[in-house]
């Protein structure tokens, strides 16, 4: 499941955010799903980086990419889990290129019988 969930935020940050992060990590807490992306910015980003007003620009610019791409993502993160998202929080750090995005569910994943 971890890498299902990985593979769909790569896929989701390529459609959407115009290329991939150089690392995708995914873990599952209880009715939680972590996911942490290193090497998100791009050569511009990086550049506007350097200024307080190129990183609020930064954050507002990806956080309204995710606003219009949340149904999407949420929803495949609802189909591998098989359970419902209820939450997506997201934040990047732009000195170090990392956008951290927490989905909350609304069952406890570790406590779900596997089906065979």
């Amino acid at each position: 499941m971890n890498n299902a969930i990985r593979q769909a935020v790569i896929k989701f940050e390529q459609d959407f955010m115009g290329r991939g992060p150089t690392d995708v990590r995914a873990f599952i807490i209880r009715d939680m799903v972590v996911v942490r992306l290193r090497g998100v910015l791009t050569q511009a980003e990086r550049q506007l980086a350097k200024t307080a007003d190129g990183v609020e620009m930064i954050k507002r610019m990806r956080q309204n990419l995710i606003a219009q791409g949340r149904d999407n993502l949420c929803g495949e993160i609802a189909g591998i889990t098989g359970v419902k998202v209820t939450g997506l929080f997201t934040d990047i750090d732009t000195q170090i290129g990392e956008r951290i995005m927490v989905f909350t569910l609304d069952q406890d994943l570790q406590t779900i019988e596997p089906s065979c």
